[in-house]
């Protein structure tokens, strides 16, 4: 692993940059998007000094994974990860591209999330201790952390451009996006949600929580965009592990944070570095939620 180097940056001179995320960088490309999956990692809310190689590949090919498997339930905006069906202005930068990129077509985002939860944990956790409720679903009384929820719940939340987001009630929602268009991104969410966890499950995996994110086209499609059911956007538990009443091993970045809680960061620039072991152990468990949910191992990258 220490032979690899992880892209934290992307410049590709004729292709315009649209913005600079925490982990992607947009292009435009002709009348499309290119996606660019770098290896950036943040935790609380800051991007760290260190990469985790391949964490760009191994979030765009899961994400494909997804995508290609649930267009019967909703399109999506994937056009190809391929970059020789790429526009020629991409060519050239082709060893950077591969498997981390994804040609996508414009939308509007919507300025909502659109998470589902089985279980309750994170975010959700701390709003049923508060408050007995997350985004105003009463929830039963005497829940663990980690326990199983009688059934999923849709649990919207602003998209916040800093900072952390913010969990709404589905009223909240529908006063954004409308009550007619909140309703049929609740029904896809949990459709969707529920076809992950049946995959998941089949894996040995508990996929407990995920966001998607819609976009509409300027012809009104609405499309599921951004990543779909990654490591990054989702909390995955490995099953024989689950013990409910605390919080869960994970296949996501917990262990980093874990690890910055350790040290005692006050969670301020300046911003830490991650240790080589921690390095290496944070990308060994996002390949092994890919081998696990695709049964294949990440393809070899061009180096």
């Amino acid at each position: 692993m220490s032979a690899i180097t992880p892209i934290l940056d992307t410049s590709f001179e004729g292709l315009g940059l649209v913005r600079r995320g925490k982990v992607r960088d947009v292009y435009a490309v002709n009348d499309a998007l290119l996606i660019v999956a770098t290896d950036r990692i943040s935790a609380f809310d800051y991007v760290l000094g260190s990469g985790i190689p391949d964490k760009g590949r191994i979030l765009t090919q899961l994400s494909a994974f997804w995508f290609a498997r649930t267009r019967h339930i909703v399109p999506n905006h994937v056009i190809s990860t391929e970059v020789a069906e790429y526009p020629a202005a991409a060519h050239a930068y082709a060893r950077v591209l591969e498997g981390r990129s994804m040609l996508v077509r414009r939308t509007t985002p919507l300025p909502v999330e659109c998470v589902a939860r089985g279980y309750i944990s994170g975010s959700g956790w701390k709003d049923y201790k508060a408050h007995g409720a997350v985004c105003g679903i009463a929830l039963p009384p005497g829940l663990r952390e980690s326990d199983r929820l009688p059934e999923p719940i849709f649990t919207p939340a602003t998209k916040a451009e800093s900072g952390h987001d913010e969990n709404i009630s589905e009223a909240e929602a529908a006063a954004v996006v409308g009550a007619g268009l909140l309703g049929r991104l609740k029904a896809l969410t949990l459709a969707l949600y529920a076809f992950g966890v049946a995959h998941a499950a089949a894996c040995g995996i508990i996929l407990a929580d995920t966001k998607f994110e819609f976009g509409l086209t300027d012809a009104g499609e609405l499309l599921l965009i951004d990543e779909m059911m990654t490591p990054d956007s989702s909390r995955y538990w490995p099953a024989d592990e689950y013990a409910p009443g605390g919080p869960q091993p994970s296949f996501d970045k917990q262990y980093v944070r874990d690890y910055l809680e350790s040290i005692r960061w006050n969670k301020q620039p300046p911003v830490p570095s991650l240790p080589p072991d921690v390095v290496a152990r944070t990308r060994e468990k996002y390949l092994d939620a890919y081998r696990r949910l695709t049964g294949a191992d990440l393809p070899t990258a061009a180096r």
